[in-house]
């Protein structure tokens, strides 16, 4: 009823979690950072990592056989809520309206030392 979602133009999962689940018309997609793929290296600064982890999360999308317009939610972890209208420009360059529902939250920490992380739900057409 479900499969994996991969793709070698996004990070590998690192234990016990999938990058993403198809159920059907409905994608789940776990945290994306902003580690490059291919080096498995951070992004250096907050906007470059933004950036990255927007990119891993649509590599997974079209793996899954949509598109960036089929996001319909994302959650966006920041460590340091200042960065949050970055995060906004990077969105405003990236999507157009409608935009995916969206949540962003100040945490602790993250794997790696990253700076953000973005995961979303897709609807598939």
């Amino acid at each position: 009823m479900s499969e994996v979602v991969v793709t070698d133009k996004a990070p590998a999962a690192v234990g016990t979690y999938s990058a993403g689940i198809k159920a059907g018309k409905t994608v789940f997609l776990s945290g994306q950072l902003g580690l490059d793929p291919v080096s498995g290296e951070l992004a250096e600064s907050f906007e470059a990592q933004c950036r990255q982890a927007f990119r891993n999360v649509f590599a997974l999308v079209e793996a899954a056989g949509g598109k960036p317009s089929n996001i319909v939610r994302q959650t966006v972890f920041l460590t340091d809520l200042a960065n949050f209208a970055t995060v906004n420009k990077v969105m405003s360059e990236i999507f157009t309206a409608p935009y995916p529902a969206r949540s962003c939250v100040q945490i602790s920490a993250l794997p790696k030392g990253g700076l953000v992380e973005v995961e979303a739900t897709v609807v598939l057409d």
